[in-house]
């Protein structure tokens, strides 16, 4: 799950490094439109999400007031963190400008739509980033045509491979 930093020639850059991913996201949702946001987040947190110790999958994002929160992240209190750890499931701002905000609060309010969290990373600056997507939720009859599509698709890879 955890990419490996790629160094970029004498510059040394680093590209995106995945801590956590939502597996089953774009199988139960149909992504609309995604975005990136950053995460206010404490130290403790910050060390245990470098160790990789992160789970996306009951986790929303949802308004609160003015600001969007992600809730039910799981972040795993770091080891060494003695009285300085943190709640694992604490709801976390996320950070967006306010003008993203009220393009998201005005699509999110229409019936049906849903923030769901994708993938949780550390950017090239090393600051964690948060994607995630205004979505709506599949009926059963879409995941058997997306089961069906997926299927259809192997089989043509594997028929030109021989």
């Amino acid at each position: 799950m955890n990419k490996a930093i790629v160094r970029d020639g004498a510059k040394g850059k680093q590209e995106r490094r995945e801590v956590a991913r939502h597996p089953k996201a774009r199988f139960l949702y149909e992504i609309l439109e995604t975005f990136e946001a950053g995460l206010s987040l404490v130290g403790s947190e910050v060390k245990s999400l470098r160790e990789g110790k992160a789970q996306l999958q009951e986790s929303y994002a949802k308004f609160k007031g003015a600001e969007l929160w992600l809730l039910k992240c799981h972040i795993q209190e770091y080891r060494n963190g003695a009285y300085a750890n943190h709640e694992p499931t604490r709801p976390r701002k996320l950070l967006l400008h306010r003008h993203e905000l009220s393009r998201i609060r005005a699509k999110v309010t229409q019936k049906g739509l849903t923030l769901v969290p994708l993938a949780l990373y550390f950017n090239e600056r090393g600051l964690a980033k948060l994607d995630f997507a205004l979505a709506r939720g599949r009926k059963l009859h879409d995941k058997r045509d997306a089961i069906r599509r997926r299927e259809a698709s192997v089989e043509i890879r594997r028929a030109s491979r021989r």
